[in-house]
């Protein structure tokens, strides 16, 4: 259990200080976002969960429209074969399948993967329906769940199975298809940025650390609160080498047959993670409004008296008919437990109604990400919510990235790479590179820091490779990461 202090006002939860990865724990389990379950490695995601969930969805699947992909749905299963024919992708994904070996009581003459991803999946599809340029580009979509064999799993940042959407596009040429990698990784950007109010850092992952199968990975990174990098989304350019290996040809204008270019993309409910770990405190979690469940909660206080219920209701409507998400509690818990539960669950906006606040035409508004109490003439309700959920977002954001910022050191050399770990804990560092794996696994092993990606805002920090001396090729962004 957490100590007390005259700030905290949930006591379940650990303080973050004292152990962040319990107080990431109590949080999920307090905000009833999951439960466990006898699968080990799985989880229960529960209504509030999965209400964040959704409204991740929602926004992202608009975005995705808007820029004309179409959902589609492929099989849970992938024959061995199937995955055999792209050796990079299978050997990259082989410790990681579920294999299904039996139906019923008979044993499969093949045995099925369980969906890790649905790469193959599409490519067995696209030999079916490619046969002309003019049949290009397809750009598809689909939402699933996924099964991985992780060895260590935490709620959302690392399950067995988890939900996410994966993105899978062909084009006719590879400036097509990496102007899509590219676009696509800009919108998980602005989504992160818009929506979840985190700020991300957008690169290319190296040589060894790309997708199995890709020609080139591009990824963001966020930062969490402990100083600890989270790849909150990818985007893959594949080439023609998927394409090659299916069989995938077209005919293009010249009536040559053709390899196609592919591209895929995801983002997974470990952006549920990112934002618990972004933005909570230690009395809950803090929702950014776009993806709150609730974003602004009506809670009537000596609620007994003639009056209060009808006037929180009208409230409630008001609010609703904006179209904002309220809820309006009128059940006999106290208002302390109110405040504190709602604090806890991270709506971000409280409304208080009192008999007095009745008589003197007003309600009292209470911002969860910055604790600022406000009293706000009745006759302003609408716009004075609407004002508090647009300074969350802007305030949440700013916060995040002064996190970030303060958390963000440049450094020339090994030593002071170290010295910077030391002196300020986990965070990103930039340093040089000069382009080869060995001084990459190098800096890991003597500093502990990982490659996170080359971020596509380049600078000088020195002209030479922290590692070998040699000339540098790009600033790379390091980090501990989950």
């Amino acid at each position: 259990m957490a100590k007390d202090n005259k700030n905290k006002k949930v006591t379940a939860i650990t303080s973050m200080s004292e152990d962040f990865a319990q107080w990431y724990t109590d949080i999920c389990k307090k905000a009833e976002l999951v439960e466990y379950t006898s699968v080990k490695g799985c989880m229960v995601i529960r209504p509030y969960g999965y209400a964040i969930w959704e409204n991740i969805q929602h926004i992202l699947d608009g975005m995705f429209k808007e820029t004309g992909h179409e959902n589609v749905c492929m099989p849970m299963f992938i024959p061995e074969s199937l995955l055999q024919k792209e050796k990079d992708h299978v050997e990259g994904f082989a410790p990681e399948v579920a294999w299904v070996t039996h139906g019923g009581n008979e044993k499969l003459e093949e045995r099925m993967c369980v969906r890790p991803t649905s790469e193959t999946l599409f490519c067995e599809h696209y030999a079916n329906i490619v046969h002309s340029y003019r049949d290009l580009p397809k750009l598809y979509n689909q939402w699933v769940n996924v099964v991985r064999w992780e060895k260590t799993t935490r709620p959302f940042l690392r399950s067995r199975e988890f939900l996410w959407q994966e993105g899978h596009t062909i084009h006719a040429t590879a400036e097509e298809a990496v102007a899509e990698t590219e676009r696509m990784l800009d919108v998980y950007a602005e989504f992160c940025e818009k929506s979840l109010a985190m700020p991300v850092i957008k690169g290319r992952k190296t040589e060894s650390d790309k997708f199995a199968g890709a020609v080139a990975t591009y990824a963001i990174e966020a930062l969490m609160h402990d100083g600890k990098a989270l790849q909150a989304g990818t985007s893959h350019y594949f080439g023609d080498g998927f394409a090659k290996a299916f069989g995938i040809e077209y005919t293009d204008k010249e009536n040559k047959r053709v390899s196609p270019h592919q591209t895929s993309w995801g983002v997974t409910t470990r952006l549920i993670g990112a934002i618990i770990m972004t933005h909570g405190d230690d009395n809950g979690l803090v929702l950014p409004p776009a993806v709150a469940p609730i974003q602004a909660v009506v809670i009537p206080v000596a609620q007994h008296k003639e009056g209060v219920l009808e006037k929180a209701e009208e409230l409630r409507k008001r609010l609703a008919n904006i179209g904002l998400r309220v809820k309006l509690d009128d059940s006999e818990n106290s208002p302390g437990w109110k405040f504190a539960e709602y604090e806890m669950k991270g709506v971000p906006v409280r409304i208080e109604i009192g008999p007095k606040d009745i008589e003197n035409g007003q309600c009292v508004i209470v911002s969860r990400w910055n604790g600022e109490k406000v009293t706000v003439s009745l006759d302003e309700l609408e716009k004075a919510v609407s004002d508090k959920l647009t300074e969350a977002h802007d305030g949440m954001y700013a916060k995040a990235l002064e996190n970030q910022n303060k958390r963000t050191h440049d450094c020339k050399t090994i030593e002071e790479i170290k010295s910077c770990i030391e002196q300020n804990g986990d965070g990103f560092i930039m340093a040089m590179w000069c382009g080869d794996e060995a001084c990459e696994d190098s800096v890991k092993e003597q500093t502990g820091v990982g490659s996170r990606c080359i971020p596509f805002e380049q600078r000088e920090i020195s002209d030479v490779c922290v590692c070998c001396g040699k000339p540098a090729k790009h600033m790379v962004c390091w980090g501990i990461a989950y």
